[in-house]
């Protein structure tokens, strides 16, 4: 008798863990669909030239889900185009955390790596897409278009000024 309550005790025990963990998705690589909507929102604005709109509308993305790596690699682009090659570096970072084989994500962080003067560690990225990509994916040719173009930040001399005393 002094066994059943403990047993129904932790029966509900049992019950009020399992109820959470059941109302989970199966698969994590599903991203909401509002994120998505979001994420090609996004998109759109980045076209247009719109970067500030473009990027609160990334995090708005990622503000729904997550994991969405595409929001991700969006900031980084947008940060690329502000000239924000350390923040590019770390959003794909983010990305790749999520999916280390993340192809834009590879290929947006080498170009970051290559404005910043940093071509061996872009060209490691670069060896990694090859490997991933068999067929010449496109990432590919952009960061070995970006590799053979060389860095333009870090190379960019400050212009002559006259000095005076």
């Amino acid at each position: 008798m002094r066994v059943l309550p403990r047993l129904a005790g932790l029966g509900l025990a049992a019950v009020a863990l399992a109820a959470p963990v059941a109302g989970q998705r199966s698969a994590d690589d599903q991203i909401q669909p509002r994120s998505v909507q979001l994420t090609r929102d996004a998109q759109t604005l980045y076209s247009a030239g719109k970067l500030d709109d473009a990027e609160s509308t990334f995090e708005t993305a990622l503000a729904v889900d997550p994991r969405n790596r595409a929001a991700f690699v969006g900031i980084a682009r947008v940060a690329e185009r502000q000239k924000l090659h350390g923040k590019a570096i770390r959003m794909t970072n983010r990305a790749l955390q999520l999916e280390p084989n993340d192809l834009d994500a590879i290929a947006v962080q080498g170009e970051a790596m290559v404005e910043l003067g940093a071509i061996a560690r872009a060209k490691a990225n670069l060896t990694k897409l090859q490997a991933l990509c068999k067929q010449g994916c496109p990432q590919v040719a952009q960061l070995s278009a970006a590799i053979n173009r060389g860095p333009t930040v870090a190379s960019a001399k400050p212009a002559a000024t006259p000095k005076t005393n």
